[in-house]
């Protein structure tokens, strides 16, 4: 359905809308959040609702005055849980400087450069994410633990599976806000799940990716659970991924279609860019010191390497009938997806631009995959290497990138 400023204007005025929550999120991911009255929107949208940044963890601190938030209307939702009688709608935003530029320190609007960057080369990006998380008991006093809420495995069901009626909530929910979950399960680990939605365009991924972190942290709290995303919440358990499926598309055609058994040249070079790049923006996708203690561990990749059928490599190709795509094994689920899908993006269209050229796959479990290079095995590693990347600066802004490696030193 098409938004627009008429029709939701129509909307909040027919409906008993009481709130208006305008999203956005930090350097790092983080979702923040204004609740603005419903005589504010068309101010909102003409103006902007002022903030101060230097209130915001992580933020630009260093920029003395106010930004603005304007939501976008395709972002447009209803808040389910909390619009039984009085109706809260909620959009995310986009940030601007006074005088209507974009700011340059916005995580969305670098992804939104780099999607423009895609359409100049005459490419276009669809992305969807697995996301798995663990879900832990609460005390007496509702803090979370370190208990699982169950001890059940993969595809267990109940009464093993104690999670179901959880994922069931966060699903109906989803959808409610307009986003389509395909699939649900228990993982492997106790208490832990996963939930893939249907791909969309990269910029409306990364949107709804943040929506679906904050569903699910907000159903499981409303059931006496708290929902973890950390890469490695339980030591000798299985870490959480955000498994990121990428289509490249020109001309109306999918170029992750296999022919003859084969992908074509141009996302083999897609693919050889985003793996000549993987250990330089790992900080990006692997953003915190237990991303390291996943890497490597049980499925999760440590090597820089592709493969055709091998589900344990970097990259794995899939030839699913409705969506071939590749599929990116590295990312965590608590990166910035913004920052994440602006990197992956760009790099694959650096491979284009170079014409670049792919190691050979490693489809077989055999030790020749150690031939390839290594992920970063630590935090420290993998700033370094983004330190002093030349890719990197040339994607993120300077001063985001100097305040980004300034915290990861400190955490």
């Amino acid at each position: 359905m098409e938004f627009t400023e008429s029709s939701i204007y129509e909307f909040i005025n027919s409906n008993d809308v009481k709130f208006i929550r305008l999203g956005f999120c930090d350097i790092f991911g983080v979702q923040k959040n204004i609740s603005v009255m419903p005589g504010m929107f068309l101010k909102a949208m003409e103006e902007g609702i002022p903030f101060d940044t230097a209130a915001v963890d992580g933020f630009l601190d260093i920029e003395k005055a106010d930004l603005y938030l304007k939501p976008d209307l395709k972002t447009f939702s209803l808040v389910p849980w909390r619009s039984h009688n009085d109706k809260v709608i909620r959009f995310i935003s986009d940030i601007y400087r006074i005088d209507g530029t974009a700011f340059e320190g916005s995580s969305r609007n670098i992804l939104k450069s780099v999607r423009e960057k895609a359409k100049d080369m005459g490419f276009s990006c669809n992305i969807g994410v697995k996301c798995e998380f663990y879900l832990f008991e609460n005390d007496a006093n509702g803090y979370p633990t370190r208990t699982p809420f169950d001890n059940a495995g993969y595809f267990d069901i109940s009464p093993l599976d104690k999670c179901e009626d959880i994922r069931r909530e966060i699903c109906l929910n989803l959808e409610k806000m307009g986003i389509r979950p395909e699939r649900s399960y228990h993982e492997q680990g106790p208490g832990q799940n996963e939930i893939n939605f249907k791909y969309s365009d990269v910029l409306t991924t990364a949107d709804n990716f943040l929506t679906f972190k904050w569903v699910v942290s907000t159903i499981a709290a409303r059931s006496g659970a708290t929902a973890e995303f950390d890469p490695k919440p339980l030591e000798n358990m299985n870490g959480n991924g955000l498994h990121t499926n990428i289509t490249l598309i020109r001309d109306g055609e999918n170029l992750f279609k296999l022919k003859n058994g084969e992908l074509g040249q141009t996302a083999k070079q897609f693919i050889a860019g985003i793996l000549d790049k993987s250990p330089e923006i790992s900080l990006f996708l692997n953003p915190v010191r237990s991303s390291y203690d996943r890497i490597g561990k049980y499925t999760a990749p440590s090597r820089v390497s592709w493969s055709y059928y091998n589900a344990s490599r970097l990259i794995r190709i899939n030839s699913e009938k409705d969506f071939c795509h590749m599929e990116l094994r590295s990312p965590d689920p608590v990166c910035n997806v913004y920052l994440a899908f602006a990197l992956v993006l760009a790099a694959g269209l650096d491979g284009i631009e170079k014409k670049l050229e792919p190691c050979p796959p490693y489809d077989e479990n055999t030790g020749r995959s150690k031939d390839a290079k290594k992920l970063p095995e630590s935090l420290g590693e993998a700033i370094a290497l983004a330190e002093k990347s030349q890719f990197v600066a040339s994607v993120i802004p300077e001063k985001v990138l100097q305040k980004y490696i300034e915290v990861k030193k400190w955490i």
